[in-house]
């Protein structure tokens, strides 16, 4: 998995846009709020993304992945390699992501983004 295999998972859910923030996080927002990060010019690629509460533990200490600094409280998950997972795992995860920030949007933006797809 690559930057650009990711980029195209994440720009194929409704309404996300990228942005690079913080001078070399590409960032993937939906509604303007983060779901999935990845770094740039940095080799090997880091990459976060945020999972549900209960699943939070269990993910943390599955092999290649960790607590993101700093965001770790926020449920947010931290690869040092985004080779580290699977096409699929990525699918999974980036798509989980999205459904756990979309979800605490409005619901007025929730059926905008629902009328996208």
């Amino acid at each position: 998995m690559n930057i650009e295999q990711l980029r195209d998972i994440c720009l194929s859910f409704p309404g996300v846009t990228e942005d690079v923030k913080w001078k070399d996080n590409l960032c993937f927002l939906v509604a303007n709020k983060i779901f999935l990060m990845v770094g740039l010019d940095v080799s090997p690629t880091p990459g976060s993304f945020k999972v549900p509460q209960v699943d939070f533990n269990e993910v943390a200490s599955m092999d290649g992945l960790q607590q993101a600094p700093y965001l770790a409280r926020g449920q947010w998950i931290r690869t040092d390699n985004v080779e580290n997972l699977s096409e699929e795992e990525w699918i999974h995860y980036a798509k989980q992501s999205y459904e756990l920030i979309r979800s605490k949007l409005t619901k007025k933006l929730q059926r905008e983004l629902e009328e996208m797809q």
